[in-house]
């Protein structure tokens, strides 16, 4: 089918990008201690000709990073190491937001610089990880942080953003989704809080918000989104009764943050999307500014979600893991090249920066 919108420029008030075409943020675990490589720089600067690149997942402290090899952003060489990457995609003329986690109870101290887990509860995550000896090992229990300490987190996130904008981002993403930290305090299954953070919707969402709140002050609203995964069951958390109305609650107070953009993680099982049209309509009415999606598309599923005008923007994971000119292929009608995913998230060069690109007449250009 002819692509319209999908290689349509995307001009806002607050933004204007080359095409709908989005990298998604993956975490293609590269850095090793957390400090992004020189590959990095060419695995970004051969997909700047994406609309907008999300980053990988961005540790904003040592505990942070749920994988090994998981870049941060929380000390000097790393922020110097990240302005060369964002550097080299803006040489490319392309632009590119910093997804930014914390982890929470997801990952193991041998990972995390030896240091607790840290949850809104003391609940482990019933899974293994693989730590530095090769050997997969039970996520530990998570310290559940006092009520005390949470400024702190907040704190963590809004330097973490500060960092990013030094290092020459575009803007920032706020990762509360995949059952990480912000989405840990969301679930009432990993947060069985008594005081202000746990209970209700608006006690469960507060520190999501005193989160958003800090950001947006230190770097302007119109330079933060949010990545959400209603619905979304991963790690240990499973749909819950308050599920629509949590995540109704959350656009319509985001929607008074006046925030970038909101952006939805879907997933695909036995044919079922995890975010049915019905949500997405619901959020078209709540929230007005940008609307992202991933997780699952086609390249025409994705032109038939953008003309139905529920969503703005469609990321791309695998087939921008491939298909480092995604969009120009696209715009092209060329053909895509297929993914090798034992190299996802190891590797080195090899299934990381070695894809080639296509020429428009079809031939390889290594």
């Amino acid at each position: 089918m002819p692509q319209k919108k999908l290689i349509a420029p995307f001009i806002s008030e607050n933004i204007s990008l080359s095409s709908r075409v989005v990298m998604a943020p993956m975490n293609r675990r590269r850095a090793i201690k957390g400090i992004p490589s020189p590959s990095m720089i060419t695995y970004y600067q051969q997909r700047a000709g994406a609309g907008l690149l999300i980053s990988d997942n961005i540790a904003v402290s040592s505990n942070g990073g749920a994988y090994m090899n998981t870049p941060g952003i929380y000390t000097k060489n790393q922020k110097d190491a990240w302005k060369k990457v964002v550097e080299g995609v803006h040489t490319k003329g392309g632009k590119i937001f910093a997804q930014l986690v914390q982890s929470g109870r997801v990952g193991h101290p041998a990972i995390q610089n030896n240091e607790p887990l840290i949850a809104p509860s003391a609940i482990p995550v019933n899974e293994t990880i693989r730590i530095p000896d090769n050997s997969y090992q039970s996520m530990t229990i998570p310290d559940a942080i006092s009520t005390e300490e949470i400024p702190v987190w907040v704190k963590v996130f809004k330097e973490a953003a500060i960092n990013a904008m030094e290092a020459g981002f575009d803007g920032v993403e706020i990762h509360a989704a995949h059952g990480f930290l912000i989405d840990q305090f969301i679930n009432p299954l990993s947060n069985t809080r008594t005081d202000e953070y746990g209970g209700s919707i608006e006690n469960r969402t507060r520190f999501l918000f005193e989160v958003m709140q800090e950001v947006i002050a230190a770097i302007g609203k119109h330079k933060v989104g949010i990545r959400l995964s209603p619905f979304r069951e991963i790690y240990d958390l499973k749909t819950y009764p308050e599920e629509l109305a949590t995540h109704e609650y959350i656009l319509d107070e985001l929607q008074k943050l006046d925030i970038l953009y909101v952006h939805f993680s879907n997933a695909v099982a036995d044919g079922k999307p995890s975010i049915p049209l019905s949500f997405l309509e619901n959020a078209r009415q709540r929230f007005k500014n940008i609307i992202m999606i991933a997780g699952g598309f086609s390249i025409e599923t994705a032109e038939e979600i953008l003309q139905t005008g529920l969503v703005d923007l469609v990321a791309f994971g695998k087939l921008y893991i491939s298909n480092p000119d995604l969009a120009e292929r696209i715009k092209n009608d060329l053909p895509m090249a297929d993914w090798d995913e034992e190299t996802f998230y190891h590797g080195g060069d090899k299934g990381y920066t070695d894809y080639p690109k296509i020429s428009f007449q079809g031939c390889i250009e290594c």
